[in-house]
């Protein structure tokens, strides 16, 4: 039978995080869940305005709102936590439930590891991967199952490579760096150069450094720098199936969702949001602060903070048929309006 996981008193939630309590603080508290689902032994959360009405059903033993939100919860039999950030608040309460067994530091038997590669006493190397020559596994790392780990890389101390993780070459990974299953760093560069009638491979001879704190998602590809290197600054946080191409620099807490791609040599500020799907091309500087939604497309460089998008929204097919029909005419009849403008400006 499956234990019951920890309670913890509702007062001791508040204190440690610093949040106004306006309930009992000794209610138990085992897990955190959303407003519509949670049981009478759980906290909910309210960040978004569009689930308020939820506060008048919902079972929640507590709900973490804003100031705002409290006051109108005000004489609601559930217990509130009230902060200035809800959505900070809950990840932090979150926290207190995850549940992951660190595995035991070690090599696992079916593991290979080169003669000249420096593996910590604390570091954790999973089944079946494979370290190759010059590789470093810092204090307390964790190599997953089937991770690739090649020559001269790094891994920093407390970083976690969940499983399938390849490592090509020359990348450095700093400290708590979590990547996730399948992601590929350091592989080349797309660096070609076309001499007449063929192709020819340019050689991608720098490395990648990942900062501090950072995120990598599921099927994520970081490519090595072709003469310096690719790099990622601290609490740079990348969702799954993301494209950074060759010598690409992100600042430091930028986020970036699923299915972007950022080409070769452009440089993204500090505490930058890009939208799924979003596509900047190559050599463009994108200032600090800029947020770029969803499947938008970059073609020139960004100097100033603020929030850029680009591209047409959904239609009915005929509509949308119709419309990229007269698209085509745009110039046309902008010519067409100059024109029988002139002379009249007022008009």
């Amino acid at each position: 039978m499956t234990p019951l996981p920890r309670a913890f008193a509702l007062g001791e939630i508040a204190e440690r995080f610093g949040l106004e309590l306006k309930g009992d603080p000794a209610k138990p508290i085992r897990g955190v869940s959303t407003l519509a689902s949670a049981a009478d032994d759980q906290i909910g959360f309210l960040a978004n305005p569009r689930y308020r009405s939820q506060l008048a059903t919902t079972a929640a033993a507590a709900v973490i709102v804003g100031p705002k939100d409290a006051s109108e919860a005000d004489g609601r039999q559930t217990s509130l936590l009230v902060a200035g950030e809800p959505y900070v608040a809950f990840a932090r309460v979150a926290s207190l439930f995850e549940h992951e067994r660190p595995p035991a530091p070690g090599i696992h038997p079916t593991a290979v590891t080169a003669e000249s590669a420096h593996i910590a006493a604390t570091a954790s190397i999973g089944p079946h991967c494979v370290i190759e020559d010059g590789a470093v596994i810092e204090e307390g790392a964790v190599i997953g199952p089937h991770c690739a780990i090649g020559p001269d890389c790094v891994v920093g101390t407390q970083s976690r490579l969940s499983a399938r993780v390849v490592l090509v070459g020359r990348v450095r990974l700093g400290r708590r760096v979590l990547v996730h299953p399948g992601a590929v760093i350091g592989a080349d560069g797309f660096g070609l150069a076309f001499d007449r009638d063929h192709w020819i491979k340019v050689p991608q001879l720098g490395g990648v450094v990942i900062g501090d704190d950072c995120e990598i998602g599921a099927n994520t590809t970081i490519d090595r720098g072709a003469l310096e290197d690719t790099v990622l600054e601290e609490d740079v946080r990348l969702d799954n199936q993301i494209q950074i191409a060759h010598n690409v620099r992100i600042g430091a807490h930028t986020a970036i969702a699923g299915c972007a791609a950022i080409a070769g040599s452009s440089r993204i500020g500090r505490y930058c949001l890009i939208g799924g799907g979003a596509g900047i091309i190559g050599h463009l500087t994108i200032a600090d602060r800029v947020t770029i939604t969803a499947m938008s497309l970059v073609t020139h460089s960004i100097r100033e903070p603020g929030e850029y998008s680009s591209g047409t929204p959904i239609q009915e097919s005929r509509l949308w048929r119709r419309n990229a029909a007269r698209f085509k005419h745009l110039d046309q009849l902008a010519r067409h309006v100059a024109d029988k403008n002139k002379g009249h400006p007022h008009e």
